[in-house]
């Protein structure tokens, strides 16, 4: 029997925030921002685990690092329940195709979510791989990688700062540059 007040460290996976309202505990509003850990009480979860949702969140979108705990709330779980940014990239890099396979199909949504984050992220170069993300993800990296290139370029050529191609008759060595391309014209009343 786990101790009620015994503590355990709970892990947001997922790359949005996920929150909880428990109204057992007093209408206790839990937040987690993306890869926020926080210490819980096993009561806490319990009590979680009985409202609707709450076992959805626990079991795609948190992940509990005591398999004990996890074994009482969720039962039996597949080892990709345990699976960190740090393993993800693992298999992405050094994994074989099978693996990736597998994490996908047993995985749990967060995990799901982060193949796809780590894969733009890399950038993940295997051709198979991308294509396995594509076809039972339906998210293609190939793309994904190309919008980031190009916004990043666009911020990269949108931040530098524009050069005068003509000097202002009336500038002087104390103006600042202000990007014009000639002499304003004077307008006299």
């Amino acid at each position: 029997m786990i101790e009620k007040d015994r503590i355990i460290d709970v892990t947001n996976r997922d790359n949005g925030t996920v929150g909880y309202t428990i109204p057992d505990l007093g209408n206790l509003h839990r937040s987690f921002q993306p890869n926020e850990t926080k210490h819980i009480s096993f009561d806490e979860l319990q009590k979680l685990s009985w409202i609707t949702g709450g076992k959805k969140l626990i079991k795609d979108y948190l992940t509990i690092n005591d398999k004990e705990v996890v074994n009482e709330l969720l039962g039996n779980v597949e080892p990709e329940y345990f699976y960190t940014k740090e393993d993800v990239e693992k298999v992405l890099k050094e994994g074989s195709l099978e693996q990736l396979q597998d994490t996908i199909q047993f995985g749990p949504d967060g995990v799901k979510d982060l193949i796809k984050d780590v894969a733009v992220e890399m950038p993940l170069n295997d051709v198979a791989k991308r294509e396995e993300i594509k076809n039972s993800l339906n998210f293609d990296v190939t793309k994904a990688i190309e919008i980031n290139k190009e916004t990043k370029d666009l911020e990269q050529s949108s931040a530098a700062r524009p050069i005068r191609r003509v000097q202002s008759v009336a500038a002087t060595s104390s103006e600042e540059p202000t990007g014009r391309r000639t002499i304003p014209m004077k307008i006299i009343k």
